[in-house]
């Protein structure tokens, strides 16, 4: 074989295994074409209104789209340049469903695009997924990093970045660290809505006090997390897995979850918070771990079923630790979520100013 073939060989190769990815256990990233399957988005069941600033964002003028049309064009390389650009990123991987899993976590750069701010929409138009191949996270953004550009003093209240989440899948994310949640999305600062998603498989460590929310973690969130019309789990070996919140956890943070569906995520770990003697903590909230002061968790059109936790609450941990806080539960079914349950509600603990529930089942 002369040298130019052997070279074209040697791209051919590549490019296929470009292409392949990571499903059959490869050590780098890629991007492959996968089946239309697994759990929709959302509860099919919910019905509660949406307002306005927790809708869908428009994604019709794009700042980048990732991708020219093939499938092969998609490249990790490729999502994460758009993503470091900030603005509104779509998708062109052709007609067919693709996975593109990344070889390391991808970080939003705090002042990127152009109003300096790093507001980011990604939208997969309901045909991408983001995979960490079992051995990364695949978001991270945190106003209050320095590596990621500080662009103000206070990034504990700051608005930005906002980062919004939107038609999308997100599968096989993991958190390296003991002390973070977040496997496949962790926020820190600004603000965070997830519209119309899939989480699936997504881990974090599995034991601490704290450390929780598998496929979601925020922290110091300017105004509240926004949680629409998305899927956590959704079927047998599809949930979501962390020592606390298996779906979502957050400290002081105010959550809305409006037409969702939770189902199979775990609190795995052991000894509550603070951790008993001789314990490493954690093991409650199967689906959902909030704690902190002032903040509220309200669960609209949702179900919540069968979720469980090692300690505490199958389906939601919820602390107030000044009892100024406020749970609010609305048209929302809750059923068949396992854990240790110690007060009057099956499947929740709740230490709050106010717990409001109305139209609701809770069995």
């Amino acid at each position: 074989m002369t040298g130019r073939r052997l070279r074209e060989a040697a791209l051919a190769i590549a490019l296929a295994a470009s292409v392949v990815g990571c499903g059959g256990g490869e050590s780098l990233g890629g991007v492959r074409v996968t089946p239309a399957t697994g759990p929709a988005a959302g509860n099919p069941n919910g019905h509660c209104a949406v307002p306005a600033e927790a809708a869908a964002e428009d994604a019709s003028r794009p700042t980048t789209v990732v991708g020219t049309g093939r499938p092969e064009s998609c490249t990790p390389e490729a999502f994460e340049a758009a993503v470091h650009g900030a603005g509104v990123v779509t998708f062109d991987c052709g007609p067919d469903p693709v996975t593109i899993t990344l070889a390391h976590e991808v970080k939003v750069i705090n002042d990127a695009g152009p109003s300096r701010l790093g507001d980011l929409v990604i939208d997969g138009g309901g045909k991408v997924t983001l995979s960490g191949g079992g051995r990364t996270r695949i978001l991270y953004q945190n106003g209050c990093d320095p590596a990621q550009h500080w662009i103000t003093s206070h990034c504990q209240d700051f608005p930005h970045p906002r980062l919004v989440l939107q038609n999308l899948r997100f599968e096989d994310g993991l958190a390296g660290e003991a002390d973070l949640g977040g496997g496949a999305v962790y926020v820190r600062s600004g603000l965070l809505k997830v519209v119309n998603s899939v989480f699936v498989r997504n881990q974090c460590a599995k034991v601490g006090p704290d450390v929780g929310g598998a496929a979601i973690y925020a922290v110091q969130q300017a105004g509240p997390v926004y949680v629409v019309n998305s899927t956590f789990g959704g079927a047998p070996g599809l949930g979501n897995v962390g020592s606390n919140g298996g779906a979502l956890g957050s400290i002081g943070v105010s959550f809305t979850v409006l037409n969702s569906l939770m189902s199979h995520n775990q609190a795995v770990g052991q000894g509550m918070n603070p951790a008993q003697p001789g314990t490493p903590g954690g093991g409650s909230g199967g689906a959902i771990y909030n704690d902190g002061n002032t903040y509220t968790l309200t669960v609209c059109g949702s179900e919540i079923s069968g979720n469980s936790a090692r300690e505490l609450a199958g389906a939601v941990f919820f602390v107030s630790n000044d009892r100024t806080g406020t749970l609010r539960i609305d048209q929302s079914v809750f059923r068949s979520n396992v854990g240790r349950d110690v007060q009057d509600l099956k499947g929740f603990f709740v230490l709050a100013r106010d717990r409001i529930v109305t139209s609701s089942t809770i069995e």
